[in-house]
């Protein structure tokens, strides 16, 4: 049950201010989720202190907990055009450009500062040790599976892209997935429903997961052994990739320094194939 679902049952049982806070929140959750607790405080006439033990009774540690677990339902639950509407409507002094560089920096320094590096290390690890490479993501993940394909290309042998987007075209390509292999898993709000059947898959063979996805609440998570959390917490048209691609560039960079060796011999042998067939345009000094 969603942070939503709790207070729509749970209304009838709290006080007068508690039930102003819920119902505010039930019907203006884009906006709410945004709100401090003062700023949600002042909208329903009730005091700061109000609100913050309003979500303490809750059983979060304090109001941040709380929003945080609110923003994370309301990008589960928003479509795409009241992503678009909802960020219209909170606004910004600024330009557009420069709002979106402030936050997506911002989303870089959360992300370095509570990415979980023996998991990454783990994951390079099983990438290292794997017979064969699935990835997977959907959608506007899809442009991440992309790039994070092309280049480990050059690094191991067997490295497979599903770019199937329904459940069963999914576990069709993952017939002969097995112990030995990794499936790298990518998926941000709104989840893909096929991303975690294939998890599913995946935990029930045997197979190494990495996960990259946007919480430790995220229903990828569940089945991973390898949780990547890279921030990515936007309400509008356009889901932020800025820490998701840092994170694909690290991993590629780790396997790349591991197999140092032979990825030098390939791109070696690349050179002299783009050479000889003129692959790209080459300029005198």
């Amino acid at each position: 049950m969603d942070i939503l679902s709790t207070l729509e049952a749970k209304l009838p049982t709290f006080s007068k201010g508690q039930k102003r806070i819920a119902q505010y929140i039930i019907d203006d959750f884009d906006q709410a989720a945004f709100m401090t607790a003062a700023t949600l405080g002042k909208a329903v006439q009730v005091s700061e202190s109000t609100v913050v033990r309003f979500a303490s009774e809750l059983g979060f540690r304090g109001y941040p907990q709380f929003q945080k677990q609110l923003q994370e339902t309301v990008l589960n639950r928003l479509t795409n055009s009241q992503r678009m509407e909802a960020s219209q409507k909170r606004g910004t002094d600024t330009s557009i450009l420069t709002s979106t560089l402030r936050e997506d920096a911002e989303r870089l320094k959360k992300t370095q500062e509570s990415i979980d590096e023996m998991a990454f290390r783990a994951a390079v690890e099983a990438m290292l040790g794997a017979r064969r490479i699935y990835i997977l993501g959907a959608r506007s993940s899809a442009a991440l599976t992309g790039f994070l394909h092309y280049y480990l290309r050059y690094i191991f042998d067997d490295v497979r892209l599903i770019t199937a987007t329904s459940a069963s075209s999914i576990l069709q390509e993952l017939v002969r997935l097995g112990r030995e292999d990794v499936l790298i898993s990518i998926s941000y709000p709104r989840y893909c429903s096929g991303v975690l059947k294939a998890q599913e898959f995946a935990y029930d063979v045997g197979a190494k997961t990495v996960v990259l996805t946007d919480s430790t609440t995220s229903p990828l998570a569940k089945d991973a052994d390898c949780l990547l959390v890279a921030n990515s917490d936007i309400i509008s048209l356009v889901g932020s990739l800025v820490a998701p691609m840092s994170v694909v560039n690290a991993l590629i960079a780790a396997c790349a320094n591991k197999r140092r060796e032979q990825t030098t011999e390939v791109l070696d042998k690349l050179e002299d194939i783009w050479d000889a067939y003129h692959v790209y345009e080459k300029y005198d000094e």
